[in-house]
């Protein structure tokens, strides 16, 4: 088969050359939606009659014949297919016969492959969605078994304030709902048909652009010929989205790995979800969660490429564009992956609540300490103050801030009474920040049931 464009040369591409710029070996992927926008455009070219509704329905029983091999696995590719495109052209001649030469009336390969490509990520866009659900299903479930656990707060890695663990997971739950939104909001400009955009001018032949976006369920066609076959925007708005959906679950592998290590040991991993050594027998090693963390190393890179490629294009098409394609894909094989192991991870980890509550610091209720003063009057930045004196003095005698007696608290401030030690409990430390938002078990309680129901939405 000699290629579509190959009537103006004289000689043969050179070897090298066709396999540096053949991309059949990573688009073939786009065969289904690919087969999918030429059904269509059968249907169109014949709506304007370039083509007879006789030949329209040859073509599409061909079509339908070749989308049964790639199902069945039955598709056999050949050395001259470039690319998806002209893989599925030239098997549909094989099989209808010279009318097959006449689906291409009109139509580029330019806006072909923006159609698929388009086509394609809306397909996938659905299944990434659920995932993200299923995550947060999981993360719900594990805050709901767990409410009333308080586990220590972190900031700078240093323990700052009790919080309940529950209210840790959801904090998660939340980055994955922004996730879904954004994913929401960037498919509406994915959501763009731009067949009959032709080469860059458009199409001459009349057709029906909407007729063409109402059969393959575009929201809508684009409006500019140049910029429907150049647009790639798309592409990295979801390449951006998918790195801050990979950095999120990076940072939740990360907290994982240090909570299920020996100094911390508030959880321990599945084995479904763990490795051991080659020489130490003792280690469990959080190699499901270290691969979520490294991996998005290359989601982020994904993206950075694609932007490098994309920074210096005239317009409209150009061979550079076909780079957007490997990035893409293997950013989605990366989180049919990780989203799914991530979710494996949470819902079968273990709580180890006995130490947890070895962890427990009553450091971390200084903070209650300053509040408690600042109630009784005292300005809060001179309450901050006092109560670190107080903290360096319990460091000092090497006595808890819980068990510090009386009269000591009363040399810094005759503002400390015996009820001091009713603020000076987790639970109460916890239960105190009622407010929306706040780690209190009713408000604890009430975003869980607010994210359930965005959760099902």
């Amino acid at each position: 088969m000699t290629q579509l464009w190959g009537g103006r040369f004289s000689g043969p591409t050179d070897a090298l050359m066709r396999q540096f710029q053949d991309s059949i070996r990573f688009d073939v992927r786009l065969w289904e939606a690919d087969i999918d926008g030429s059904m269509a455009y059968a249907k169109a070219l014949a709506k304007v009659a370039i083509i007879t509704t006789d030949e329209s329905t040859q073509l599409q029983a061909g079509l339908a014949k070749v989308r049964a091999e790639f199902s069945e696995g039955r598709f056999e590719l050949k050395p001259a297919d470039e690319d998806i495109h002209t893989a599925v052209e030239r098997r549909l001649g094989e099989l209808v016969g010279a009318v097959a030469g006449k689906l291409h009336t009109g139509r580029s390969r330019n806006d072909q492959v923006a159609t698929d490509t388009r086509l394609w990520l809306k397909r996938q866009i659905v299944g990434l969605r659920q995932q993200l659900v299923d995550l947060q299903q999981v993360i719900i479930a594990q805050a709901i078994a767990h409410l009333n656990i308080i586990i220590p707060g972190y900031t700078h890695l240093q323990q700052a304030q009790p919080v309940r663990l529950s209210h840790w997971l959801l904090s998660y739950g939340w980055m994955l709902q922004r996730d879904k939104e954004r994913l929401a909001d960037l498919t509406r400009r994915v959501d763009v048909l731009p067949l009959g955009s032709g080469a860059l001018a458009g199409n001459p032949l009349g057709i029906d652009r909407q007729f063409l976006a109402t059969e393959l369920g575009f929201a809508t066609i684009s409006a500019n010929s140049m910029d429907g076959v150049s647009d790639r925007d798309y592409l990295l708005e979801f390449l951006s989205w998918a790195a801050i959906v990979q950095i999120h679950l990076s940072r939740l592998a990360e907290d994982l790995i240090i909570y299920s290590s020996r100094e911390f040991g508030f959880i321990e991993l599945a084995d479904a979800y763990t490795t051991g050594s080659s020489i130490m027998p003792q280690k469990k090693n959080p190699d499901s969660l270290e691969l979520i963390r490294g991996k998005t190393g290359r989601v982020i890179g994904n993206l950075m490429g694609l932007l490098t490629t994309l920074k210096g294009l005239p317009s409209t098409y150009n061979k550079d564009l076909q780079e957007d394609k490997e990035p893409l894909f293997d950013t989605i094989d990366t989180l049919n992956m990780t989203l799914p192991i991530a979710a494996g991870v949470m819902a079968t980890l273990k709580v180890r609540p006995m130490a947890i509550d070895h962890a427990l610091d009553s450091l971390m209720l200084a903070t209650e300490l300053a509040d408690y003063l600042a109630k009784k009057g005292l300005p809060f930045r001179e309450a901050h103050h006092l109560v670190g004196q107080i903290v360096q003095k319990s460091l000092e005698l090497g006595t808890s801030l819980k068990t510090m007696p009386l009269s000591l608290y009363q040399q810094f401030s005759p503002l400390f009474e015996a009820d001091i030690y009713e603020w000076l409990t987790f639970e109460r430390a916890v239960d105190r920040r009622a407010c929306h938002g706040g780690t209190g078990l009713e408000a604890v309680k009430a975003q869980l049931e607010q994210l359930q129901q965005l959760v099902i939405r």
